[in-house]
């Protein structure tokens, strides 16, 4: 907290205060940490563009409880377009790519389609957000 309060202009209290309220009113979810994937040997990062066989709730909701307990999954998203989900995965190597698509993806409640991009060089990835300014509607109130 010293270091946040003397980076945002505040004394460590009203700055602890602060921090405190935005965890309650859950603008702050969580804090992480940031993880080397090359160093943890899950150097590869693809994405896969998922298409369903057919649109319907249960379809949905039967894709997103399988997918969901897929390891090296980082994030799914349901998108609009050509395709219906959007996936990111974190992988060691181009054999585990195979098995991912083949043996797990392609195997998902509905899957009928994907197609794929493998990351060649990884130029920007940020976690953070930009807040608005506090007099901009939807601002966070500090």
């Amino acid at each position: 907290m010293t270091e946040l309060s003397d980076k945002v202009g505040l004394s460590v209290t009203p700055c602890t205060e602060r921090v405190r309220r935005l965890e309650r009113e859950r603008y702050i979810t969580g804090y992480h940490a940031r993880l080397d994937p090359h160093l943890l040997g899950q150097s590869l990062l693809v994405f896969v563009e998922l298409k369903l066989s057919a649109k319907s709730g249960v379809i949905f909701d039967e894709f997103k409880r399988a997918v969901r307990k897929l390891p090296g999954i980082l994030e799914c998203h349901l998108v609009s377009g050509d395709f219906d989900y959007l996936i990111k995965a974190r992988i060691p190597e181009m054999n585990a790519y195979r098995k991912l698509l083949g043996d797990m993806l392609l195997t998902l409640p509905g899957a009928r389609e994907s197609r794929s991009y493998i990351v060649m060089e990884e130029i920007v990835e940020r976690l953070e957000l930009v807040v608005p300014p506090e007099d901009q509607p939807g601002a966070a109130r500090t």
